[in-house]
């Protein structure tokens, strides 16, 4: 991937990519912001000249491909469906070239759980976790999660039904509203210090970003809808932290096996060690998402930073 900041498509090479499906909406909880992430790419590639034409796969998703004859597709689905590797299966099937992670690295990252057995493996620092049900001693784990924590659904993104705890009380509740959107639910140390989210594109690790939300976490609301989000870059870290943080996001990206574009979000203690949390295959790209952002401190304005990523996606 070149990562050119001024990118721009020539009259060849747009009569060579062909027709450019976005893929959006989908039936994800993040349905919303995934039409509004793809809305945002659809006019930013028409803008650079290319035909684009917008595919909703909420339903007939095969159909609608099919019936829209594209060439390349530009996955903007957020959550199950579109960023778990389905979607991306599908298109390897159907032999349609698509951005970002391919299935395997995909669907890993959608599951926490499997995220983090990964890093763990690696070596590569995340918090301290566990897996639990209805039926788990909540006290006992509680307890040895030194009394606060995350409780997170595996397989949801956009901190969709995940709470911070800090009773047993509080932790029933939680469970609970974690338990009715996944199976899968994990209980997450919590991590007290500031919070980065750092965004890659191609072989680049572009500005990390520190985050401060008005909210007892980052959660849904601070991410799509609060003014009152605090979104810092330059981070305010100096040059030998930045670059640790930078090559420990660099390196969770890759022992997922990721690709393309993505982005990692990271905590840091008391004391300033991080602890990676997640990474997103398919960010975020409204008006209040952090790629943009990120992208815009190095350089790119968004129309370069959507053509890089397409760009990628074609010579795959």
């Amino acid at each position: 991937m070149l990562n050119v900041k001024d990118f721009r498509f020539d009259q060849q090479t747009l009569r060579a990519i062909g027709r450019v499906g976005v893929l959006l909406g989908g039936d994800s909880a993040e349905r919303e912001v995934s039409l509004k992430s793809g809305t945002a790419i659809a006019d930013a590639l028409n803008s650079a000249g290319l035909d684009v034409v917008k595919i909703d796969t909420a339903k007939d998703a095969i159909g609608l491909i099919q019936q829209a004859a594209i060439d390349v597709a530009f996955i903007a689905l957020h959550g199950p469906g579109g960023e778990d590797g389905r979607m991306q299966a599908l298109l390897d099937f159907m032999g349609i070239p698509y951005t970002g992670s391919g299935v395997q690295a995909s669907a890993i990252a959608m599951d926490k759980w499997r995220t983090k057995q990964i890093w763990r493996g690696e070596s590569l620092s995340t918090p301290d976790y566990r897996i639990v049900n209805a039926d788990s001693d909540l006290a006992t784990i509680l307890a040895e999660l030194g009394g606060k924590v995350m409780v997170k659904p595996s397989h949801e993104g956009s901190s969709i039904g995940m709470s911070r705890v800090e009773s047993l009380a509080e932790f029933k509740v939680a469970l609970q509203t974690a338990l009715s959107l996944d199976a899968t639910v994990i209980v997450e140390r919590l991590i007290e210090g500031a919070e980065y989210t750092v965004a890659i594109l191609g072989d680049e690790v572009l500005p990390p970003i520190k985050l401060e939300a008005a909210n007892r976490f980052y959660d849904y609301d601070a991410k799509y809808i609060s003014n009152a989000t605090r979104y810092i870059c330059p981070c305010g870290l100096n040059e030998t932290k930045e670059a640790e943080l930078k090559a420990l996001a660099m390196a969770g990206f890759k022992a997922i096996g990721c690709k393309g574009w993505g982005r990692v979000d990271v905590m840091a203690d008391g004391a300033g060690n991080f602890y990676m949390l997640e990474v997103n295959t398919v960010p975020g790209m409204t008006d209040h998402s952090l790629v943009p952002m990120a992208a815009k401190q190095a350089g790119y304005s968004f129309e370069s930073l959507v053509c890089n990523i397409l760009q990628d996606a074609i010579h795959a």
